[in-house]
């Protein structure tokens, strides 16, 4: 993520910024090649894993050849680092927070460019001045921005000021496996199990159903637990510092409780946790489970290297693809999805700019990516496009129109109740409550130890009553 005081020059960065523009319906021109040699600066990208590196190889107008190194080289002549550090436990945002402290005092080529953060901590990011304003700052327009969906400019937007843009919007849906559905409901046809686990009460009877012959409904105690939290009515903190338990939370320790007793998961142990091997076994050929709370970039970045470990894209007698389908399920939500920040400091506002234009506003290239890899993308009009085109349909999902449900889904999303601590209090309250799951700890005990992580990760948060209350 680092970008260099060897600058773009001002009339380089002109051409670069004209040649590609938001929401064309054409293809979006190359930048010229310079005529004159220039000496090799950084673009400093910070990021957690490999999904957005992919993107910007692929579909990006920028983008030149990748060095045996691992960087980037773009058709000027930048070199493109790539810095990722992985999100668990903070670990991203630590090495993030480091790095930005020292950003005013680096040499140029070691500043950060660019960087990446997700729903649960962009706000944090949005809030501070290292963030660049998309349209003060980096140089987008209304119209440029006019087919994102609004809740990912919302989560964005701190006093006003939009701070960063998405590829992708992440609406949610239920992946059930098909020959499943056939042996259990008797019919793997979307409409038909939707209808089955259209609320929670019809769910929790599959699940019943489901365990009967011998198969489970989820695969861990975390599997459900975006399509709860995603629907509370408070933030987890409040502006004022004060840490509340959401109803709809309690209600997912409830349920999830009640799934673990019965043998409803495949396990609860800490492989069946999410990224678990155990978990990830679960959703290929060997694994015994119904189904999956996915949104877009699960079902196409993470479900599809699940059911097909060796990535032949293709139906094999060793994977499930094309074995999978999609429904709503019980309650609409949304999981995730990564916004670039351009990064005060950086010389190359110019890539800034074009990065952001190709890969969050040209509605050619947001409908290729679309086609090509089954994630959803930030346009609207490109999404409701391939949504109604009767000839698409994903080989993945056994030729369904899984865009079509993604696109009314994603009118359902609204992002009234982030807060600036969500990643540490979501991955702190799913951690504390395994035990309880495990009979490793009683309710109050679980509080109790979600309490004291949370109050180490963040000293100045208060606990209200809602804690206390019985479960």
């Amino acid at each position: 993520m680092k970008k260099s005081m060897l600058a773009v020059t001002a009339l380089a960065a002109v051409g670069l910024l004209a040649l590609a523009g938001c929401g064309q319906t054409g293809s979006s021109g190359a930048p010229a090649a310079s005529s004159t040699p220039k000496a090799a600066h950084h673009f400093n990208i910070r990021c957690w894993n490999d999904e957005f590196q992919g993107r910007f190889r692929n579909y990006s107008t920028l983008w030149d050849h990748t060095n045996e190194d691992g960087t980037d080289t773009l058709k000027d002549g930048t070199i493109v680092n790539w810095i990722i550090v992985e999100n668990k436990d903070n670990k991203y945002q630590n090495a993030l927070d480091t790095a930005i402290q020292g950003q005013d005092a680096a040499a140029a080529d070691d500043k950060i460019d660019m960087f990446l953060v997700e729903a649960d901590y962009a706000m944090k990011y949005s809030q501070q001045d290292i963030a660049m304003d998309v349209k003060a700052d980096v140089g987008l327009t209304d119209s440029d921005l006019a087919q994102q969906y609004d809740y990912t400019k919302k989560i964005l937007t701190a006093n006003g000021k939009l701070k960063g843009v998405s590829w992708q919007a992440a609406p949610g849906l239920y992946a059930y496996r098909t020959d499943i559905a056939d042996a259990v409901l008797g019919t793997h046809e979307p409409d038909a199990v939707q209808a089955k686990i259209s609320d929670w009460t019809k769910f929790n009877s599959v699940a019943a159903e489901m365990k009967a012959k011998n198969y489970y409904m989820l695969a861990g105690k975390d599997d459900s637990y975006r399509t709860y939290s995603n629907n509370v009515t408070h933030k987890w903190v409040s502006d004022e510092g004060v840490c509340t338990l959401d109803p709809n939370i309690k209600q997912w320790v409830k349920d999830t409780k009640s799934y673990a007793d019965n043998k409803y998961l495949a396990g609860t142990g800490t492989d069946y946790a999410l990224w678990g091997s155990a978990w990830a076994n679960e959703m290929s050929k060997a694994g015994s489970t119904f189904g999956f709370f996915w949104s877009t970039w699960g079902i196409n970045f993470s479900l599809q290297g699940y059911a097909d470990p060796a990535k032949l894209k293709k139906a094999d007698s060793s994977n499930l693809w094309g074995k999978y389908r999609v429904c709503q399920g019980p309650q609409s939500y949304y999981w995730g999805g990564t916004w670039m920040v351009g990064a005060k400091g950086s010389d190359d506002v110019a890539i800034i700019k074009q990065t952001m234009l190709d890969l969050t506003c040209n509605g050619t290239i947001m409908g290729k990516i679309t086609r090509d890899t089954d994630d959803y993308t930030n346009n609207k009009a490109a999404m409701t496009a391939i949504g109604n085109d009767p000839t698409y349909g994903s080989d993945f999902l056994g030729g369904q129109n899984h865009v079509k449900l993604f696109t009314a889904a994603a009118d359902n999303i609204h992002m009234d109740y982030l807060s600036a601590y969500d990643q540490g209090c979501n991955e702190s309250f799913q951690n504390a409550m395994a035990d309880y799951f495990t009979k490793k700890a009683t309710y109050p005990e679980a509080i109790q130890n979600f309490k004291t992580k949370l109050k180490a990760t963040y000293s100045d948060v208060t606990f209200d009553a809602t804690f206390d209350a019985a479960l």
